[in-house]
């Protein structure tokens, strides 16, 4: 799908109505770091990038995605379902005996990686990469991280390996919110500076707003010859809703209805 970028951001913009509603249904839910995550996701499946569909999902040579940071997958669920893997039943259904859980599975169309369990992901997605190198296929695999997860030595081992075998097909993506469910990584974990440790590991490093999706798609078609590459991708946990924005208590939980019609106005 390869829409204008006009389109895309109306595409997240209902995203995120839909994610606060199925949270205030199901009664919990991962809504700051689905909302940090949101507009690379949708740079991703709507920006020419992915070209995942339901037409192609079996293909061997079709483009792989991960999200490591496998409690934001409500983001995913939505575009999952716009893109017809699902129907909107399902989402609604969320934790309640359906098909979705509020972290990925590969019982789920389009799911590609069980995870949840955090600093797996680019493991994973090296695994894929070589794989794909080995087995003479041109497709990419992009693989998104949450920063919390970039203090775990399973990260910083995958991020060696990677550059040590020139995996020019992995396109790795930190979504840099600065919060974890603790609180703030810097306080807790320094991550600081995180463009240079990976430029010390031998990846090309492209620093973007995630939530510029001029940039953030610009730098996703970015490949080099020889190097790994990574976006750090600078966000703001609950984006688009002001009372929700930069505050780690809105990691997880539920959403009321005056909650959600209060952040429905800042949607609208």
């Amino acid at each position: 799908m390869n829409l204008t970028i006009e389109q895309i951001e109306q595409k997240a913009n209902e995203h995120r109505k839909t994610t606060l509603r199925v949270i205030n249904r199901v009664g919990k839910g991962h809504v700051g770091g689905a909302f940090s995550c949101i507009d690379i996701l949708c740079a991703l499946y709507y920006g020419n990038i992915l070209n995942i569909s339901k037409g192609n999902i079996n293909s061997p040579g079709r483009n792989r995605f991960l999200l490591s940071k496998g409690h934001a997958c409500i983001a995913q669920y939505v575009i999952l379902n716009d893109l017809g893997f699902f129907d909107e039943e399902e989402l609604f259904a969320m934790n309640r005996g359906g098909i979705l859980g509020e972290h990925p599975d590969t019982n789920i169309p389009g799911i590609e990686f069980i995870s949840g369990s955090l600093g797996h992901g680019l493991a994973v997605a090296v695994g894929f990469s070589l794989a794909a190198m080995m087995d003479s296929l041109d497709f990419s695999t992009y693989v998104v991280l949450g920063d919390g997860e970039c203090g775990e030595g399973s990260i910083w081992e995958a991020v060696s390996l990677a550059s040590h075998l020139k995996l020019t097909n992995l396109i790795a993506i930190v979504d840099r919110n600065r919060l974890c469910i603790h609180g703030d990584t810097e306080a807790i974990h320094p991550l600081e500076p995180l463009d240079k440790r990976f430029e010390a590991f031998g990846w090309n490093v492209i620093v973007v707003d995630g939530h510029n999706l001029n940039e953030t798609i610009a730098a996703l078609n970015t490949r080099h010859l020889t190097k790994p590459t990574v976006l750090i991708a600078n966000t703001i946990k609950g984006k688009g809703v002001s009372f929700m924005e930069n505050k780690s208590s809105w990691h997880h939980g539920a959403i009321g209805d005056d909650t959600l019609s209060e952040a429905l106005k800042e949607l609208m």
